[in-house]
């Protein structure tokens, strides 16, 4: 199915790109989700009509997660797990954990946001995890997990 980007799409291309992807990915998340538009004719007369305020709001999107990404880039989340005499949790630390340690700190941070790709922390210690604030905006911040009994 071809289609017009709404937006920049990672591993798809940027703004106005049409590509050709499959129908599923197309029907089921590009289109539902506002990242993509059938590449019609009518749709693509639209497109280059609201081409200027769609360029402007993605660069606005992008200033803002400069922004946040800015505060964000080097902090350190400290959160307290039960763990055995060895370091390892009984459990672990995912993503929720972590949204949930940040907003306590006043950030405001999806769950989809978080990139873990080690999977979830078991041991005791400090590990960087990935902040995607943007597809073009990914900061690093420290988690530091700690042992109580």
């Amino acid at each position: 199915m071809q289609i017009i980007l709404m937006e920049k799409v990672v591993n798809l291309g940027g703004l106005g790109d049409v590509v050709k992807v499959k129908d599923g990915y197309a029907r089921n998340f590009l289109i539902p989700h506002g990242k993509a538009k059938r590449a019609t004719e009518s749709n693509l007369k639209v497109f280059e009509a609201k081409r200027a305020e769609l360029e402007k709001a993605q660069a606005d999107q992008l200033a803002q997660a400069q922004e946040r990404g800015s505060k964000l880039d080097g902090l350190m989340v400290q959160i307290a797990q039960k763990a055995g005499v060895d370091g390892r949790l009984f459990g672990s630390v995912t993503n929720t954990d972590i949204v949930e340690a940040l907003q306590k700190q006043g950030f405001e941070v999806e769950r989809s946001q978080v990139r873990m790709p080690a999977g979830p922390i078991k041991q005791v210690g400090d590990t960087v995890i990935a902040i995607a604030l943007h597809s073009d905006v990914v900061v690093n911040i420290t988690v530091s997990v700690l042992g109580e009994t």
